[in-house]
């Protein structure tokens, strides 16, 4: 048994990346970079018993100092967790769509990043494409079990639409391919070969066959929810409490905006009567800045330009250390296309200094052009100035560009997510606060906005996995109480329904 606190952690990150393969890439440890984790029921049960056995070490020692005993909570914490997504949760039995995030996430961090030469990644990533078709049977009979919940028909529907991503990072690596050694090319456009057939086998699968059985509710329940509530936002707090908190800001948050309107109404709308009525007020203002947008295509450009400007005005007046680390503001990789939206997929604390992905959603092909202008009405010249201090500076880029430098293996890691986006929550008011936009007051109305959406993903969080929050309800809630575009409203549905406790962390 190891005799310090130190030399503990250490062996249980070399088992840990071991066990978690993917999550050992995208943490930068690149030991395991050509293989999946064991999917099937021994893996499974491997995990647990190491997990189990962890924790109990961790529970035995004492004299330890501050920082110690902080990492050892955390620890603690993960292994709670990850226990319970084994356990209890076992999303691979019933959402399809955690494939898709695994394959997809585990081919995307070894062709996006420059961690090592380019044949040693593409090496490790033909290893992960020749274990594709392995990795999808195994699918198949995790779906096919009957064990605990049954298949989850909308996750299903989206994993028909996200898995086709894997196919096509699979093509590009047989594109960054094209100037290797013949060698390696032949070995990666071999392995690209059976990994697409095996994708596209796995979706007509799911089309043709699971998906006429798939009845599973997308809610969890109360019950789970609570304990996945405890577990993923290492909450002190009850959901009943925080759903309590969020109806009160959403109220106060609502009244801001009415204020705001009507103090901006001669500008924005000039000379034609203020509605009696608040809530039509409030929306008319909103849409009359809605319609200063950039087209789908100008998205990343808008975003970039803003990105700079808002650097520029932190330089100026000294706010905060800035990272040099490099910002890449892309295009959403398909597989992450689940719903629409923005994100921001930093590298791990073992890849410092490598580049963060800024990535904006675009609008989907088959999309209408008045589906298409809703989307960008949401996304209006305001609302991407917002979106940038959130995903970018000084949000996420930065939160995690410098968490990544952290002492604390540990802490850097297994990070929290609710710091994470309570700060970009929290510097996006900063900004507000200090002038950014002072000379524009409906970009404090859109802030406010923001943080309403904010408010309504907790409750509909909430009310949907513990309740029987309707569509007609959160649509009601979200574009009538929250002024969100439709086309927005409608992506928010499609993520509560694909993912459970995450969109509390906002508020």
């Amino acid at each position: 048994m190891t005799s310090t606190f130190s030399q503990a952690a250490d062996a249980f990150f070399v088992d840990f990346f071991r066990h978690y393969p993917v999550h050992a890439t995208e943490a930068g440890n690149h030991e395991h970079d050509d293989r999946w984790p064991d999917l099937t029921d021994a893996g499974s049960a491997e995990r647990v018993a190491w997990l189990t056995n962890q924790r109990a070490q961790l529970d035995a020692m004492d004299g330890l100092s501050r920082e110690e005993e902080i990492d050892r909570r955390v620890l603690r914490a993960t292994i709670d967790e990850l226990i319970f997504e084994e356990e209890e949760l076992d999303e691979a039995s019933w959402s399809p769509i955690t494939y898709s995030y695994l394959l997809g996430g585990g081919l995307f961090a070894l062709l996006s990043r420059e961690f090592a030469p380019l044949e040693e990644r593409l090496a490790s990533a033909a290893g992960r494409m020749e274990g594709i078709a392995a990795a999808l049977e195994q699918a198949r009979a995790n779906l096919t079990s009957g064990r605990g919940r049954a298949v989850a028909g909308f996750h299903t529907e989206k994993t028909i639409a996200t898995v086709p991503g894997v196919a096509d990072l699979c093509r590009t690596a047989t594109e960054m391919a094209a100037d290797v050694d013949t060698d390696l090319r032949t070995r990666v456009e071999a392995a690209a070969g059976t990994a697409v057939e095996a994708v596209d086998a796995f979706v007509a699968w799911l089309r043709d066959e699971l998906l006429a059985s798939a009845g599973g509710d997308f809610r969890l329940g109360r019950e789970l929810y609570e304990r996945k509530f405890h577990h993923a936002l290492k909450a002190t707090i009850t959901p009943a409490e925080l759903e309590r908190r969020a109806a009160a800001a959403y109220d106060e948050v609502r009244a801001e905006m009415l204020r705001l309107a009507k103090d901006g109404w001669s500008t924005w709308i000039g000379d034609e009567p203020m509605p009696d009525d608040p809530d039509t007020l409030t929306r008319r203002a909103l849409d009359a800045i809605a319609v200063e947008h950039p087209t789908a295509d100008e998205l990343l450009d808008f975003c970039r330009e803003e990105h700079r400007r808002i650097e520029a005005f932190i330089r100026e007046r000294d706010l905060i250390g800035l990272a040099e680390e490099p910002l890449q503001i892309i295009w959403t990789p398909p597989f992450l296309r689940a719903f629409g939206g923005a994100m921001l997929i930093p590298p791990g604390p073992l890849d410092k200094g490598l580049d963060s992905f800024f990535a904006i959603t675009p609008p989907p092909e088959d999309w209408t052009d008045d589906q298409v202008e809703s989307m960008l009405r949401e996304y209006n010249a305001r609302s991407l100035r917002i979106l940038t201090i959130h995903e970018a500076v000084p949000g996420h880029y930065l939160q995690l560009a410098w968490s990544n430098r952290c002492d604390s293996l540990v802490r850097a890691v297994f990070g929290s997510g609710v710091f994470a986006e309570g700060w970009a929550v929290y510097v996006t008011q900063v900004m507000m606060d200090v002038g950014y936009g002072a000379d524009d007051p409906a970009l404090l109305l859109a802030h406010w906005k923001y943080y309403l959406r904010a408010i309504t993903n907790t409750l509909m969080d909430i009310r949907i996995h513990t309740g029987t929050m309707t569509e007609a309800d959160a649509m009601e809630m979200m574009v009538d109480g929250g002024f969100q575009e439709r086309s927005e409203a409608t992506e928010k549905w499609n993520r509560a329904r694909l993912s459970s406790t995450q969109l509390c962390s906002y508020f």
